[in-house]
């Protein structure tokens, strides 16, 4: 009896066991799934830039990623041209200068146009174009001298109109320089995705990050320069 009782007991303990199983697969099953975040994932779902822009928009208030300063000692120069008798006859060439030391700060805007593009193991990133802030002339600092006088011209309007197209000219310089930050900012951005990825996504560390800026695809011409130049 003692033996029957044991292995009918047993065999009431294998059924309810047995029964129960699938239903704690199917729980455990349903974590791993929960816990499970791809990348691939997320670009099947579309959910891949919605993530990215809400993780951008949580960053301490701001909307710009700021990768680089330079700061330079700068002279800025304007030349002043002047004839009489209707143009025939030129007056001597005024040349006046402005040195000082600028800082300038470049960004790339959060809020802008980006684009991501899953091609095998690697992330291509567009970004938006590098922009600068207003450069920050050091006025303690500033130090303005004729380099080249006349005696028969007065260098006084050409010293206040340099003074006055100071701001012009170094956000014109501003531009030039963009070339020297490029590499910093594709670095910066590039870091700063891949460690988005690593946090937001399981396999997030398994993909090559490539980025590009807007202004790169499309090279400005000659003439829209210019007309830029002109503006500022």
């Amino acid at each position: 009896m003692v033996i029957v009782a044991l292995l009918v007991g047993g065999a009431l303990y294998l059924y309810r066991t047995t029964l129960s199983l699938p239903g704690k697969a199917l729980e455990a099953g349903r974590e791993v799934l929960g816990e499970l975040r791809s990348v691939a994932a997320a670009f099947r779902q579309g959910s891949f830039e919605t993530s990215f822009r809400g993780y951008t928009t949580s960053l301490e208030g701001t909307s710009r990623l700021q990768f680089a300063t330079l700061k330079q000692q700068e002279t800025f120069d304007l030349r002043d041209r002047a004839a009489v008798f209707w143009g025939e006859i030129e007056l001597p060439e005024i040349v006046v200068e402005a040195t000082a030391p600028v800082e300038y700060t470049y960004f790339v805007d959060f809020a802008g146009e980006w684009s991501f593009e899953l091609s095998d193991d690697t992330l291509q990133v567009l970004a938006p174009p590098i922009e600068h802030n207003e450069p920050a002339i050091d006025a303690s600092r500033l130090d303005y001298r004729v380099r080249t006088s006349s005696l028969i011209r007065d260098e006084a309007p050409a010293l206040e109109q340099l003074k006055a197209s100071l701001g012009n000219l170094a956000r014109r310089r501003a531009r030039q320089q963009l070339p020297l930050v490029r590499e910093v900012g594709r670095r910066e951005l590039e870091n700063f995705v891949r460690n988005w990825l690593v946090e937001a996504f399981g396999d997030g560390g398994d993909y090559a990050i490539e980025v590009r800026f807007a202004d790169e695809l499309k090279p400005k011409s000659p003439v829209l320069e210019r007309l830029e130049e002109r503006r500022d």
